[in-house]
């Protein structure tokens, strides 16, 4: 089963156009993709969607009891 491509449903960036996900950024050695797979809590890993830092503070930094995830 493929994952599905990430992207930002605020800016519609994906993780290779956001720094914050960038090795440099992160320290880790992980792709910008896979550390948002591995690392970011508002990934829907059935769709890929998830808010960058800007867009989820923009976003009102949703959340819920049970974890908040992109629609």
């Amino acid at each position: 089963m493929t994952r599905p491509s990430p992207i930002c449903i605020g800016c519609e960036k994906t993780p290779n156009e956001l720094s914050e996900y960038s090795p440099e950024y992160t320290g880790e050695d992980l792709s910008p993709d896979d550390y948002v797979w591995k690392e970011e809590g508002t990934l829907n890993p059935r769709n890929g969607h998830f808010l960058c830092t800007p867009c989820y503070i923009a976003a009102g930094q949703p959340s819920s009891r049970e974890g908040w995830y992109a629609p």
